[in-house]
């Protein structure tokens, strides 16, 4: 009796439409909490360049991702196992005064390492918000409707696809890129109110991993990882080999303990899930996080380097409608390897066009293509992971799915701005480096494309 009172008995049951009565509420109070961080996501990757010209800094250019994701996979993890148990309303309104906060401080940024804690408080803010949505898609709706509410999620992004990176070259261009930044808090604001009463119907389940011992876990994982990021970054080499040899153990043990048992080998099922989570994300925003820095380091504007990501939200989203289209009917397994493969193709592309070999202008075209592979895949792998998970325990199966996914960001950003920093000097980003970061994260997607083909076929039967 007592777990049936926990469970959250309106929507596991009502309606078979996402906008439904029992539902609409609730889907529209995610999108718009989505859409708002997917503006800061995309503006901050259009305006970097600017931060670095106004502020100085490039060798810390990489750690204004790697901060914000670090603190990312502290804020997804905490919310995995508090959302299981309390239900996603608290947390929400924690992240959405955390994020708030970030913002504020990177829109008034003395100088460049200002700007990464501002990153970071952002980060930990944008975490909590994600594993509050992945925590609602699956405790909030029943198993029909959850295919298609990850791709409404997903499609959150398309208006800030299409206005985002634009709208934030045009400001960074005319009256700075601070107001980028500030001129989001009041969207933020507004967001967090509409959502919040959807969210409050959402009981927790009282199950989950206690508090203290994940969150010990995760800051040993974010100091780990930060430290061997550090190693990559620069200074001598015992120092660097020592930096580097103390993250991996202090974050090597911590990881074990946060994923599913089986993840570092890439078991079959939901470990391999999770791990070609964290191969996709690496080897897309491995090349995403440089693609406006790489375009402006050629003459091209803020505008252009804004179009690129533009074009791979849009595809990204109809790829996650593709997602949702076929996932009654086709193998979870090809739709991972095809969209790692669109991946590694679009890369391919946008190298391309650093080394000459095809015009500027068509860096869209070749990131656009990613941005399909990436909806097919990325949405692909929640859906495994939603589905593989016990009943009850969807948070903490989110978080895992988020934390494979913050690392691969904060690894692909980091290890970039150490071989572009690195390769660079005061004349200019060194193409080279961008090269090289390239062809890296190719050779990231082929591995994806490997562990991938340890998903299962089909939806498991319950």
């Amino acid at each position: 009796m007592l777990q049936e009172l926990t469970q959250p008995q309106p929507h596991a049951t009502a309606g078979a439409s996402i906008w439904g009565r029992a539902h609409r509420q609730l889907t529209i109070g995610l999108i718009l909490t989505v859409s708002g961080t997917a503006f800061e996501a995309l503006a901050v990757a259009t305006t970097l360049p600017a931060t670095v010209r106004d502020l100085g800094g490039l060798g810390l250019y990489g750690w204004a991702f790697s901060a914000f994701m670090l603190a990312n996979l502290i804020g997804i993890i905490l919310t995995g196992a508090t959302a299981d148990r309390h239900g996603p309303a608290r947390p929400f309104l924690l992240g959405s005064g955390v994020f708030v906060l970030g913002l504020l401080v990177v829109g008034l940024a003395p100088s460049m390492p200002a700007v990464i804690a501002g990153r970071a408080v952002q980060g930990f803010g944008a975490g909590v918000l994600s594993s509050v949505a992945y925590v609602t898609i699956g405790r909030g709706y029943p198993e029909a409707l959850k295919p298609r509410m990850l791709a409404v999620v997903s499609s959150a992004w398309v208006v800030p696809g299409l206005v985002g990176p634009a709208a934030a070259g045009l400001i960074a261009d005319s009256v700075g890129w601070r107001w980028v930044f500030l001129g989001l808090v009041p969207l933020v604001l507004c967001g967090a109110a509409l959502a919040l009463p959807g969210l409050r119907g959402l009981a927790g389940s009282g199950q989950g991993s206690r508090e203290w011992a994940t969150s010990l876990a995760a800051l040993a994982l974010a100091g780990g990882a930060g430290l061997a990021l550090a190693g990559l970054s620069g200074g001598s080499l015992p120092l660097r080999a020592a930096l580097i040899v103390a993250g991996l153990a202090l974050a090597l043990p911590a990881l074990r303990r946060l994923l599913p048992p089986g993840t570092l080998r890439a078991a079959p099922g939901l470990p391999a899930a999770v791990a070609a989570h964290g191969l996709l994300n690496l080897a897309f925003f491995g090349v995403d996080s440089f693609i406006p820095l790489a375009l402006t380091s050629r003459g091209q504007s803020a505008s252009l380097a804004g179009l690129a990501l533009t074009a791979a939200t849009l595809t990204w989203t109809t790829g996650s409608w593709v997602q949702a289209h076929l996932a009654a009917r086709q193998s979870r397994r090809v739709m991972v390897v095809a969209g790692l493969a669109l991946i590694a193709l679009g890369s391919a592309g946008i190298a391309a066009t650093q080394a000459a070999l095809a015009p500027l202008l068509l860096a869209p075209l070749a990131w656009g293509v990613a941005g399909l592979g990436m909806g097919i895949a990325f949405s692909t792998n929640a859906l495994v992971v939603l589905e593989a998970a016990p009943p009850g325990q969807e948070g903490s199966a989110s978080s895992a799915l988020q934390l494979a996914n913050v690392l691969g960001v904060a690894l692909g950003a980091g290890l970039g701005g150490a071989i572009i920093g690195g390769a660079s000097t005061a004349a200019g980003v060194s193409q080279a480096g961008l090269l090289t970061q390239d062809a890296i994260m190719i050779g990231v997607a082929l591995a994806g494309m490997l562990v991938a083909r340890r998903l299962p076929s089909r939806a498991p039967q319950r």
